[in-house]
């Protein structure tokens, strides 16, 4: 699909044609990362539209992603969420993937939320951290894979900046909603201890430090980093890392659409102190004093979708309480 050639009409037609007029024109969007495609599950009169019948759509091939839009209301305000995305690393162009955001501008979306699951490479962001993402680290865009790639096509801008990205209102509003909702938790806990005077389980349900602000490191996968590549987006400033979503940003920005993404930390990327030296181990060996044995730390998908599956709830809740706000 050659920029400039998209099947807007067509796919426009499909999806309104499956839609009341209640809820064909959204003005809030919604991005599904893996494992967390459930935020749709609290929508009212939802209504799902298969990918597989929309002209210029492809099919999500990664487990924890849906293949469908999802229309209905969220606290009564329409919206559209996509569940299940599109990577290159399934063998996509960038115009294939980020296509749907497109689409949703197209429909009315004026403001993005984007979610996604994510691996930490900051000690001080564990496993569970919601991340407001401030800021991101592209080296696919910056080294030859970037959605913007090809002829200039007008109203587009040649050179889109991206020092702005990340909406300041839409983050303020996201830290507003998690206060507010660590406020409602705390009032609902039960009734007071006598003997302690304190209401049991005493403090918030929501840790303060549960939702933070960092930076995200795109890097196109599907394999996960090497020790040495943590290590070097480490210390390029990246806080989290994960294989989608900047060139759904680089796309909604260019489409002059408001964005804020918030990034469910998963597992730790796999960065060790040093490494054993494997000479050490064959002269120990050698020596007759073997050295303990060394298992290398691995991640895996499925650990990646049952934290996504377990922490999902939070960010409905976030999301639900943040949408009336916007």
């Amino acid at each position: 699909m050659e920029p400039g050639h998209y099947p807007f009409e067509e796919t426009l037609k499909a999806i309104r044609a499956a839609l009341p007029l209640n809820l064909a024109n959204p003005k809030i969007g919604i991005v599904c990362g893996s494992g967390l495609s459930t935020l749709a599950s609290h929508f009212t009169e939802k209504i799902e539209v298969p990918y597989d019948g929309l002209p210029g759509f492809v099919k999500s091939t990664v487990e924890g992603h849906k293949s469908a839009f999802a229309f209905g209301k969220l606290s009564g305000i329409p919206v559209v969420a996509m569940l299940g995305r599109f990577h290159p690393y399934e063998g996509y162009p960038m115009s294939k993937a980020t296509y749907p955001i497109r689409v949703m501008k197209r429909l009315g979306v004026q403001s993005l939320l984007i979610t996604n699951a994510t691996g930490s490479l900051n000690p001080n962001i564990p496993v569970g951290t919601i991340v407001i993402i401030q800021d991101h680290l592209s080296l696919p865009s910056l080294t030859g894979m970037n959605p913007c790639l090809g002829p200039c096509i007008p109203p587009y801008p040649r050179f889109l900046p991206m020092s702005n990205a990340y909406s300041r209102r839409l983050r303020k509003l996201v830290f507003h909603a998690f206060y507010k909702l660590q406020t409602k938790l705390q009032m609902e806990l039960p009734e007071i201890d006598s003997n302690t005077n304190t209401p049991y389980g005493a403090g918030p349900k929501i840790h303060p430090e549960a939702i933070q602000e960092g930076t995200y490191a795109y890097v196109s996968g599907p394999t996960y980093e090497t020790p040495a590549e943590g290590r070097f987006l480490r210390n390029a400033g990246a806080d989290v890392v994960g294989m989608s979503t900047i060139p759904e940003v680089i796309v909604a920005r260019e489409e002059d659409m408001e964005v804020c993404v918030l990034s469910l930390v998963t597992n730790f990327v796999v960065i060790p102190q040093g490494y054993r030296s494997i000479r050490e181990e064959v002269e120990a060996e050698l020596a007759g004093n073997p050295l303990a044995a060394v298992q290398d730390a691995i991640v895996s998908h499925a650990e990646v979708l049952a934290v996504g599956k377990k922490k999902a709830e939070l960010m409905r809740e976030l999301i639900e309480t943040v949408i009336p706000t916007i």
